[in-house]
């Protein structure tokens, strides 16, 4: 049985390990890489204890990489001109 269900949202992205990450009762961190994602992996394991975690996110937000940039990043705001 997993640990616990955590949102997508609320891990960090971690460039140095390129992997999703979210804190571990042991002290060290939960990781899923984005690949294990796209690829419909659910589970985020941490590699110093036993525990892991069941990650609640949208698949098709990782299908494609411009398409996950674009899905997790706040909407850019474009000028209007008024004639």
């Amino acid at each position: 049985m997993s640990y616990d269900d955590v949102e997508i949202e609320d891990m960090e992205w971690n460039e140095e390990l390129q992997a999703y990450t979210y804190p571990c009762p042991c002290g060290d961190l939960f990781q899923i890489t984005k690949e294990d994602l796209k690829l419909g992996e659910e589970i985020a394991r941490c590699p110093s204890c036993s525990l892991y975690i069941t990650v609640i996110y949208n698949m098709e937000d990782f299908l494609d990489d411009q398409n996950s940039k674009k899905n997790l990043e706040p909407p850019k705001q474009q000028a209007v001109t008024v004639a």
